[in-house]
């Protein structure tokens, strides 16, 4: 992204409750494609928590906080984004993440909990976390930044989500992505033998 950018390089303003917003077209593209991953990752979670498809909770949500990370992995690899607005305008009450927390922690039952390691660069130290607790934060962070897209203000929802992801919401989510995988794994590595092989032969002589 080249430091000044040309006028064919600025997206047309966009009105905000201060006024339009004049925004790099690179950064209104990365805003627009962000606010789509967080609003499908946010509807796979609804998804899963309200038990619409409990024997493919684990791969969905594998699939979702995968697909969520690379989103946030391209925000942290750009440099720092600078917001619109000196002070974040405020939002009023914070999202409610309890219900989705309790929902996906009824239904982790068994699972939910896991070990991590604190930050393997300076605190090598195992951890307890929750899987619930963890794509529940994530939400309410990615919610966070829908809410000042929703309003206009691209710059601020991208500098939360960029912020957010590399303070907060990003080890979170590569935690639970960590677990989703073992659970994944044990799943399919873990299947007694006999039954394994009962499914190929019935699976290859359908």
């Amino acid at each position: 992204m080249p430091d000044t950018p040309s006028p064919h390089d600025v997206a047309e303003p966009v009105e905000t409750a201060s006024g339009p917003e004049p925004i790099d077209a690179d950064l209104a593209l990365l805003g627009e494609e962000t606010a789509g991953e967080a609003r499908e990752f946010l509807a796979v979670l609804r998804g899963v928590g309200s038990g619409e498809s409990p024997e493919q909770a684990i791969p969905l949500l594998l699939l979702a906080v995968s697909q969520i990370l690379v989103t946030g992995a391209r925000l942290g690899a750009i440099t720092d984004v600078v917001p619109a607005e000196q002070f974040e305008t405020d939002l009023g009450a914070d999202f409610d993440v309890e219900h989705l927390r309790e929902s996906l922690g009824s239904l982790l039952t068994g699972l939910d909990e896991y070990c991590e390691v604190v930050d393997p660069m300076t605190r090598p130290e195992l951890g307890e976390s929750t899987l619930s607790g963890d794509l529940a934060e994530v939400s309410a962070a990615l919610v966070h930044g829908l809410r000042h897209y929703a309003d206009g203000r691209i710059s601020e929802a991208l500098w939360w989500w960029q912020f957010s992801y590399l303070s907060d919401w990003g080890a979170r989510a590569t935690g639970a992505l960590r677990a989703l995988q073992s659970i994944m794994s044990h799943i399919r590595l873990d299947a007694d033998e006999d039954t394994v092989a009962e499914a190929e032969f019935d699976a290859l002589h359908r």
